[in-house]
């Protein structure tokens, strides 16, 4: 699995805690940025990362702003993109098995770093449970075509 990582000022830290994970897990990654906690647009950093993903040159992303509310909104704007901002090991559970999350979205203001890691942890391994959650996929993706243009 190769994952698309970026971040604004607000979470730049908690990326940087993110990356230490990824590489003990031996998880492929690409940190598209910032590189500071410089004050920056989150937009910046994860318009590169989403494009890529959307061309399927990542099969995952991970993304943090603040809140994790604005990388949301952005996120969704991609074709093929699924993103759920993810505050506990439930909402991260089923942003998988129901949803088939291919973006997680965390708030690095509001996210401590060891929840963040649990909460990745979950993400990474959960698989989508298909069944009836494809067919509402399906549906969604349906109107992301007559929408997202």
């Amino acid at each position: 699995m190769k994952i698309a990582l970026a971040a604004d000022h607000a979470g730049f830290r908690l990326k940087e805690e993110i990356k230490k994970f990824l590489e003990k897990q031996k998880v492929n990654y690409q940190d598209f940025g910032t590189y500071s906690e410089e004050l920056t647009d989150y937009m910046d950093w994860a318009v590169p990362a989403l494009k890529k993903m959307s061309q399927g040159e990542f099969e995952r992303a991970i993304l943090i702003c603040g809140t994790g509310l604005g990388m949301t909104i952005l996120a969704n704007k991609f074709s093929g993109v699924r993103a759920t901002p993810c505050y506990d090991l439930y909402t991260a559970r089923m942003s998988r098995e129901h949803n088939d999350s291919n973006v997680l979205v965390l708030g690095g203001r509001i996210t401590a770093p060891g929840l963040a890691r649990e909460i990745l942890k979950i993400w990474l391994n959960t698989k989508f449970q298909g069944e009836r959650h494809k067919r509402r996929l399906d549906k969604l993706t349906e109107i992301e075509k007559n929408n997202l243009k």
